[in-house]
């Protein structure tokens, strides 16, 4: 699983001109699921996620996680996250997660996420056209591999 963590001021998901998910300070998370993903990583991420401690505290230095400011999660599901890009200018996309297997595993981190932070996320739509705005606090911008944790 490749997550890509977004520390935001604020961030929200249109879909169909409608708005599906709201948050204020937190994290953006666009997460991408390969088909060799499983539960381990899934558990591994998400405890990864949560102790992130990438929020400013009183010396102004990164030190705070997500539950000491109080923040919130915004989940992304985005399959183009595995895109190879070795051949051609056309990305393939065979590495992500065919829906049969990543949306169980989306909906396993959505509850995994909430339990680890102590409180409901905020989604996107699992293979929806989406429409995402953010203010991205910092910038910071951290990109997680569960494959590389060793």
């Amino acid at each position: 699983m490749i997550a890509v963590i977004q520390r935001v001021s604020e961030a929200s998901v249109t879909i169909d001109g409608h708005v599906k998910g709201r948050i204020g300070t937190g994290f953006l998370i666009l997460l991408g699921i390969t088909h060799t993903d499983s539960r381990e990583d899934l558990d591994w991420l998400s405890k990864k996620i949560v102790g992130m401690r990438i929020f400013s505290d009183a010396d102004d230095k990164m030190n705070l996680d997500l539950k000491t400011v109080g923040g919130s999660i915004l989940l992304i599901s985005q399959f183009t996250l595995h895109a190879s890009t070795k051949k051609g200018n056309r990305p393939s996309f065979i590495e992500a997660a065919r829906p049969e297997v990543a949306i169980p595993l989306y909906e396993q981190m959505i509850q995994q996420l909430s339990t680890d932070l102590g409180k409901p996320i905020e989604t996107g739509e699992f293979g929806a056209d989406m429409k995402v705005a953010l203010i991205n606090d910092g910038p910071v911008t951290i990109v997680i591999d569960s494959k590389n944790r060793v």
